[in-house]
C-alpha cells in the first residue's frame, strides 16, 4: 500500500489506539480506490450488501498477483480452512463442522461448556487476591479463551500453554502490515500447531474423546480437519480476547455507565452488543477479491479488485445508527457487523458470547477497579484482530 493512502494510514501502528476519525474521513467516500487498485468500502449499508454477495469471493487463492497473502493462503500443505472458501465447498465444509458444534444437530453442546468455563472464570479472579493491579489481557482476558477453545477441540489441558504462543504468531500474520518476518512467524507457527494436530486428529481418531475432532474425524480429511482446527484457534481465541479487553476499558471510561451496570447486571446483553458495534474486535476483512464488476455506491469495482470490507467504519456510519461515536447500552436496534454477516458471519460467535457473558458481569462484581494505569493502553500490531496487548489497572480488592 502507498504511504499516505488511508489503508496506510489505518494499519499504521500510530493510529492503531484511535482508528475512528480515519474511518469517519473514510466514509466520505464510500468507495474508496486506492492507488495500488484495492476498493475500501466502509458505508454500512454497502458493507452488508457486499458480505452477502457472491460476486464477492473471500476465497485468498484468488487475490490479485502481488497481494499479500495471508500465513494460511501461502501455506500450500492443507487446504484453506472453510472462511477463506467460496460455496460449494464453504457451504459443506461450515455445514459438517456446525454439527458437533450447535443447532439443529448438537443444541447442548455449547451451553455444556458453561459450568467449566465459568469456574476457569473464578480460578482467574481468584488470582486477583492479594494484588493492588493487574494486567486484564495476561491475566484474564487471555487465558479465558484458549482454554474455551481447548474444550472445543478437545485438547488436553497440560499442552494450553503452547496453543497461547501459535494463536498469538497466527493472528499477527493475518495483519496486512505483518511483512514476511511476520507471515514467516506465522507459517512457523502454523507448521507447529499443524504437527501437534495432525497427531491429536490421528489419536482422536483411534480414541475418541470429548471435544469436536473426534465427532468430526470421521466425517473430514485429517487435512481439512487440521485447517478447521487452525481457524478455530485463531478465530475463537484472538477475538475473544480482544472482545472481552475491549468491554473491560470501555467500561473504565464511562463510570456512569459501569454504576448501571452493577446496579442492573440485566444490562450486560445490550451492553456487551454495544461494544461488539463500538469497538468490535475485527476492524476489517481485507481478503475478500471481485469474481466480477459489482457497482457499488456509484462506482464501478473491476474484475479481480481486492476489496477491503470496513467493519468497524460501517459501525459508526451515522446514516444506520445515532450518534454512532457516543457508547449507549440502551442503543435500539443496533444490528451491528461486530461478528460480520452472511454466509461468513463469524461461527463462534454463540461461543464468544457465552464467554463475554460469564466474564464480564464477574470481573466487575468480584473487582474494585481503583484506576487505568495507562490509557490508551499500549495495542497489539495487528490492525485487523484490534486490542490491547496489555491492559494494566490498580484494583482495591477482589470480592469472594
Amino acid at each position: 500500500m502507498t504511504p499516505g493512502t488511508l489503508s496506510a494510514q489505518i494499519t499504521d501502528y500510530a493510529n492503531r489506539a484511535d482508528p475512528y476519525p480515519l474511518y469517519a474521513e473514510l466514509r466520505r467516500t464510500p468507495v474508496l480506490r486506492e492507488d495500488d487498485g484495492t476498493y475500501l468500502v466502509s458505508n454500512y449499508y454497502d458493507v452488508r450488501r457486499l458480505a452477502n454477495d457472491p460476486r464477492l469471493s473471500n476465497d485468498t487463492r484468488n487475490r490479485p498477483p502481488g497481494e499479500a497473502r495471508t500465513a494460511e493462503a501461502a501455506d500450500t500443505s492443507l487446504p484453506p480452512s472453510f472462511i477463506f472458501t467460496d460455496p460449494p465447498v464453504h457451504d459443506r465444509l461450515r455445514g459438517t463442522i456446525n454439527r458437533p458444534f450447535g443447532p439443529p444437530h448438537s443444541p447442548g453442546f455449547l451451553d455444556g461448556l458453561r459450568g467449566e468455563l465459568s469456574q476457569v472464570v473464578t480460578e482467574l479472579l481468584d488470582g486477583f487476591e492479594g494484588k493492588d493491579q493487574v494486567d486484564i489481557v495476561e491475566d484474564f482476558a487471555y487465558p479465558l479463551p484458549v482454554t474455551a477453545i481447548c474444550k472445543v477441540l478437545g485438547v488436553p489441558r497440560e499442552d494450553e500453554a503452547r496453543f497461547h504462543v501459535w494463536a498469538d504468531a497466527l493472528a499477527s500474520a493475518l495483519d496486512p502490515q505483518a511483512g514476511e518476518e511476520g507471515r514467516e512467524k506465522g507459517r512457523q507457527a502454523r507448521g507447529d500447531l499443524g504437527a501437534y494436530l495432525s497427531d491429536l486428529i490421528e489419536t482422536k481418531r483411534r480414541h475418541p474423546g470429548p471435544g469436536i475432532l473426534s465427532a468430526l474425524a470421521p466425517d473430514m480429511t485429517p487435512e481439512d480437519l487440521e485447517a478447521t482446527a487452525v481457524l478455530l484457534l485463531v478465530a475463537g481465541h484472538e477475538t475473544t480476547v480482544n472482545a472481552i479487553t475491549n468491554t473491560t476499558l470501555t467500561l473504565l471510561r464511562n463510570p456512569d455507565v459501569l454504576d448501571r451496570f452493577r446496579k442492573d447486571p440485566e444490562l450486560g446483553v445490550p451492553l456487551i452488543e454495544e461494544v461488539l458495534r463500538y469497538e468490535p474486535p475485527v476492524q476489517f476483512v481485507p481478503w475478500t477479491t471481485a469474481l466480477a464488476d459489482i457497482e457499488v455506491a456509484g462506482t464501478t469495482i473491476p474484475k479481480g479488485s481486492a476489496v477491503w470490507l470496513m467493519l468497524a467504519a460501517a459501525n459508526r456510519d451515522p446514516a444506520r445508527f445515532d450518534d454512532p461515536d457516543r457508547f449507549d447500552p440502551a442503543r435500539a436496534d443496533n444490528e451491528h457487523l461486530g461478528f460480520y454477516t452472511g454466509i461468513h458471519y463469524c461461527f463462534g460467535a454463540p461461543l464468544a458470547r457465552i464467554e463475554l457473558h460469564l466474564a464480564v458481569p464477574e470481573l466487575f462484581r468480584r473487582v474494585s477497579f481503583s484506576r487505568l494505569l495507562e490509557d490508551p493502553p499500549p495495542y497489539r500490531a495487528n490492525a485487523v484482530l484490534r486490542g490491547p496487548r496489555h491492559l494494566p489497572v490498580a484494583i482495591d480488592g477482589v470480592t469472594a
